[in-house]
Order: structure tokens, then C-alpha cells, then sequence
């Protein structure tokens, strides 16, 4: 890697794609991951299919406000 790059003649904002999807990554507790990969695999779907599912019912359940935060959660 050279000591000074020279970004002087560089083309700001060349990849960018507006209104592209962004991947966030996301970490789960090793618990939370296994449950959901074996939920996943039993019901023949992918993983992210699956987690995308849950948190969809997760976010409607907080519009109606009916979620309620799982006990031991810590806060």
C-alpha cells in the first residue's frame, strides 16, 4: 500500500446507486441464531427469509402498540 494516495482526480460518488438496497450485517446472540436456524430449516426457508418474517410481525406489532418487551431483557 503505496504511503500517499492521491484522491485529487478521483470521481466522487462513482458506485453509489440511489435507491439500492443496503446490507446491513447483524449480529445475533448464539441462542437467538441456532433457534432461528432450526426454525428456518423446518419450515424449508432461508434464514434471512425467516428473521425478515419475524421482524416484520415485530414492527406491526409495535405500530399497534402491542409488543411488550421480552422479560430479562435488561432494560
Amino acid at each position: 500500500m503505496p504511503a500517499k494516495i492521491d484522491f485529487s482526480v478521483g470521481k466522487r460518488g462513482q458506485l453509489h446507486q440511489p435507491g439500492g438496497d443496503l446490507h446491513l450485517p447483524a449480529y445475533f446472540e448464539r441462542q437467538v441464531h441456532g433457534s432461528a436456524r432450526r426454525l428456518a430449516s423446518a419450515k424449508g426457508v432461508e434464514l434471512s427469509t425467516l428473521i425478515n418474517e419475524l421482524l416484520k410481525k415485530d414492527i406491526e406489532l409495535i405500530k399497534i402498540g402491542r409488543w411488550r418487551r421480552p422479560h430479562g431483557s435488561g432494560e
